[in-house]
């Protein structure tokens, strides 16, 4: 990048507050090890390349990728890809699966907030439920759009409020509630705020329900490997006391019961997000 393109990629600081919030959120994320979660998640990633009509030679940037699953799914359509993190374990993980499947993927840290890119540098940005956690949305957004070229294409896959993630989200909220004037992740799983953040620069939305199931072996084990591995969970319940994290284990255990219908011993939980394609302007 030359260094008027840097200057020209450099968003306004950020504030004090988000600073620390992010960094605590960086902190959660490098936790555990989420690409054990994350990978189960790779049918996501594939589904929004479909839906995307992404094509061989496209060149392709992975948002807040976390273990790469839409990096991935891109590199095996012959794209050029770029997959991106701020949590460097992450960025390893993806390492090692695409040199598994001898994949050609550009690995690099960086912020979802400040990408390091020059404006229209990709064909198509993607995040599957990685963006969404971004604590300043307009800031990540309009950094996903301004390196986005006109006429290419963004594309999210967003847990929605209702779903089963986002009544995760609200249950952990009861415990921990969340910083003032910092709006919820799941907020991006809805139409009306994905118009607010891209609808100035696009020329078209289009966003459309979509299911993933959560397979596990019991609820018991659901909750054993994100209390383990799942960085917002495991940080939860080393921020309570012993008779807090046993609530939180009953009304997670409740949830789980609520939206579990696999007919046996096994888990089987269907889980909403939204899957959005934005042509950009």
């Amino acid at each position: 990048m030359t260094p008027a393109a840097a200057a020209q990629a450099m968003p306004t600081p950020v504030s004090p507050g988000l600073s620390a919030l992010k960094a605590r959120q960086q902190g959660a994320w490098a936790s555990g090890d989420y690409a054990i979660v994350g990978t189960t998640l790779q049918i996501v990633g594939e589904t929004l390349c479909e839906t995307m009509d992404i094509r061989p030679g496209q060149r392709v940037l992975d948002v807040a990728a976390g273990n790469g699953n839409v990096s991935l799914a891109a590199a095996r359509r012959w794209c050029d890809v770029v997959s991106t993190d701020y949590v460097p374990a992450l960025l390893e993980r993806g390492r090692e699966r695409a040199a598994a499947e001898r994949l050609p993927i550009a690995f690099q840290q960086a912020d979802a907030e400040a990408l390091p890119f020059a404006d229209a540098s990709f064909d198509a940005v993607v995040s599957t439920f990685g963006v969404m956690f971004t604590p300043d949305q307009e800031r990540a957004a309009a950094e996903m759009a301004r390196v986005c070229r006109p006429g290419g294409k963004i594309g999210l896959a967003n847990w929605t409020p209702e779903g089963f993630i986002g009544l995760l989200f609200k249950t952990l909220g009861k415990y921990l509630p969340p910083p003032a004037g910092v709006r919820s992740p799941a907020q991006w799983g809805t139409r009306a705020r994905i118009a607010e953040l891209f609808g100035p620069q696009a020329s078209d939305i289009q966003a459309v329900p979509r299911i993933f199931t959560f397979r596990y072996r019991s609820a018991q084990h659901w909750l054993e490997v994100f209390k383990t591995y799942y960085g917002p969970l495991l940080k939860a319940f080393a921020a309570l006391d012993p008779a807090k994290q046993a609530a939180l284990t009953g009304d997670l255990i409740a949830l789980l019961e609520q939206f579990n219908h696999s007919g046996d011993d096994s888990m089987v939980v269907r889980s909403e997000y939204l899957e959005i394609v934005i042509t950009r302007q």
